[in-house]
């Protein structure tokens, strides 16, 4: 039988749908990236404390981790158009309490701060889930890869918005920006067009407890051997190669360089780098798609290995924008495949557990990575990471169904 060819090509970005759910995802992804940053300004003009800002990220962070397992299952088992409505809004509460709070009561912020981290932690496996119920299979990596930019652009142009915010309104009346962005988040996405889930047929049947709903995920998980080859290479990456380079980049820009210039140099980079590689896996698909990405995230360990090294702050910068360019290539046929592969009443559940485990494990590594410095010094600690993010990967690429991140893709029709 004669190949047709896909369907005339257009844009993802065309599809009204699509859009609302683009525009809350960018929404709700703004507001998780500005809070750490009003809170710091903040403490910048005293209404919070160096302590205090370390407690209420924590809850936050607690919150997330409580949180985004659960969202999984509910997402599951409920509409996910209403996990998402619910989660975002309970997030939304949270801006005005942090608000309140400042300068006024640590508890409050603190409770506030762990309620945001669960409406935060909730909503991505549903956002995950309800990208696959929105966009028809075909347009995903595009719609993948939109979203990944959305992030991507917040993260470089935030910065800048919010300073120049700052200079008119005070932290509390961000916060409760904030919480307007939170509100469009949980208000503008659609419903998804997708047909009924599988368990929609069984919705009669007695309801097993979300926590063998979850293990029910894990086993969905367990069934794809390259997702969790996949997942062992990015918690690997992000505990270790993100650890890493989080506390030694400034200690390397400021002893080595004795500038400041190459912390934000690099930062910038990296986020330019990453806008570069959505672009590129917008359209682009490798024939073997799991081992391409896999290639992408291993170029991660450039970062570490350039600042063990004295080279020229030039070479930093530039490994920077190669682990940014790779992180997308790694991001976003992840993210497609999952997508395409888990079974689709399960597929809340296994997101859940790829957020619970790449960023879950991060504050841990965060949290040793210093001590381990102290002890060890920063270029012994910076050559096992890097070690880490090329040889974890690569091991992950032998792993049966790793190539296509699943089943082999039929004839090429792109």
């Amino acid at each position: 039988m004669t190949e047709t060819g896909p369907p005339p090509a257009r844009s993802v970005l065309r599809d009204t749908a699509f859009l609302r759910l683009w525009a809350g995802t960018t929404a709700s992804g703004l507001a998780t990236w500005a809070l750490p940053f009003v809170l710091g300004l903040a403490v910048l003009h005293r209404e919070l404390g160096a302590a205090g800002l370390g407690l209420v990220l924590a809850a936050r962070t607690a919150g997330f981790l409580a949180a985004v397992a659960v969202g999984g299952v509910l997402a599951d088992r409920h509409s996910r158009r209403a996990v998402v409505f619910w989660s975002a809004l309970a997030a939304a509460v949270a801006a005005p309490l942090l608000a309140l709070g400042l300068g006024r009561s640590l508890v409050l912020m603190t409770l506030a701060a762990a309620l945001a981290g669960a409406g935060q932690g909730a909503c991505r496996p549903a956002f995950q889930a309800l990208t696959a119920e929105t966009v028809a299979a075909d347009h995903r990596q595009q719609a993948n890869a939109a979203m990944t930019m959305a992030v991507r652009t917040s993260t470089l142009a935030g910065p800048t918005l919010t300073a120049l915010l700052a200079a008119f309104v005070d932290a509390g009346t961000l916060l409760l920006g904030i919480g307007v962005l939170w509100l469009v988040a949980a208000l503008l996405p659609g419903r998804g067009a997708t047909a009924p889930r599988a368990d929609a047929v069984s919705a009669a049947a007695p309801r097993a407890s979300l926590r063998a709903e979850f293990v029910d995920g894990i086993r969905e998980a367990r069934r794809h051997p390259w997702f969790l080859a996949g997942l062992g290479a990015l918690t690997a990456v992000i505990a270790l190669g993100y650890s890493a380079t989080g506390v030694a980049l400034p200690l390397v820009s400021r002893d080595r360089y004795g500038t400041e210039w190459v912390l934000a140099a690099a930062m910038t980079a990296y986020t330019v780098g990453a806008l570069g590689g959505a672009l590129v896996t917008a359209r682009r698909r490798p024939r073997s798609q799991g081992w391409s990405a896999l290639a992408g995230l291993a170029l991660y360990g450039f970062a570490p290995l350039s600042l063990m090294l004295p080279v020229h702050p030039a070479v930093v910068v530039a490994a920077y924008a190669v682990a940014g360019i790779g992180i997308e290539l790694f991001n976003v046929p992840w993210f497609t495949a999952t997508q395409r592969e888990v079974a689709p009443d399960k597929l809340a559940r296994v997101s859940s557990l790829d957020f619970l485990l790449s960023y879950g494990l991060a504050p841990v590594g965060l949290a040793l990575m210093a001590p381990a410095i102290g002890v060890f010094g920063v270029t012994p600690v910076l050559a096992v990471c890097a070690g880490a993010c090329f040889l974890v990967p690569a091991a992950a690429a032998l792993v049966p169904t790793a190539r296509h991140f699943g089943r082999a893709p039929g004839p090429r029709t792109d």
